[in-house]
C-alpha cells in the first residue's frame, strides 16, 4: 500500500507539472489531485523539492537499470532523452525552475552511464590505457549532455532525436579512429 500512496502522488505531481510550472503547484494541489491528505504528503515528502529530487533520482535509477548494455551513441541519446520526451512540460517545467541544477545532475549521471556503458563494450577486446579510455568518456559524454542541455535550452522545440542522429551519421567512424590511436599511443 505505501509504494501504491507514493507513486499516487508522484503520478498527480507529474500530471499537474505537465499542465503548469512548478511555482504554480502547491501541496494541496497535489493531495487533491490523487486523494490523499496533507498528512500523508509529507509522510513520504519533506516538500515539492523533495519529491522533484526523488522523481528524477527514482528516474534515473530506473533508465540505468533499464539500460545494463548500449551499443550505439544513438542509444545513449535515447536513453537520455526518454523521460524528457514523454513529459516534455514536466520537463522543461522543472527545468525552468529553481530545481534546474537537480535535473542536470540526473542528466549528467544517466548520460554518464549510458556512454561508460557503450565504450567499455566498444573497448572490448581493445588495448587502450585508463587514461585514454577516460578520455573517450569524457568526450563523448560532453558532447551527448551537450545536445541535451542545448535541446532543453531551446525549449525543446527541435526533433532532438533526428538530430542527433544525423550528428552520429556526419561522425561516423570518428570514435573509431580515435580509438586507433588510442591503441597505437602509449600514454598510461
Amino acid at each position: 500500500m505505501a509504494d501504491f500512496t507514493k507513486k499516487a502522488i508522484r503520478n498527480s505531481f507529474v500530471k499537474l507539472l505537465n499542465e503548469k510550472p512548478l511555482k504554480q503547484i502547491s501541496v494541496r494541489d497535489i493531495v487533491d489531485d490523487c486523494g490523499v491528505n496533507r498528512n500523508t504528503f509529507y509522510y513520504y515528502f519533506q516538500d515539492i523539492p523533495h519529491l522533484v529530487e526523488t522523481i528524477i533520482k527514482d528516474d534515473a535509477d530506473k533508465i540505468i537499470l533499464e539500460h545494463p548494455k548500449i551499443t550505439s551513441i544513438e542509444e545513449c541519446l535515447d536513453a537520455i532523452i526518454g523521460f524528457a520526451l514523454t513529459n516534455r512540460k514536466a520537463v522543461l517545467h522543472i527545468y525552468r525552475s529553481v530545481n534546474r541544477d537537480v535535473y542536470e545532475q540526473y542528466q549528467w549521471r544517466v548520460c554518464e552511464h549510458a556512454v561508460i556503458t557503450y565504450i567499455d563494450e566498444i573497448l572490448q577486446g581493445k588495448t587502450v590505457s585508463a587514461f585514454d579510455r577516460q578520455a573517450l568518456i569524457e568526450y563523448v559524454k560532453c558532447v551527448c549532455f551537450g545536445l541535451v542541455i542545448s535541446w532543453l535550452e531551446k525549449g525543446m522545440t527541435d526533433d532532438i532525436q533526428a538530430f542527433a542522429h544525423r550528428i552520429c551519421e556526419l561522425k561516423q567512424g570518428d570514435l573509431e579512429t580515435m580509438i586507433e590511436r588510442c591503441e597505437k599511443s602509449s600514454v598510461c
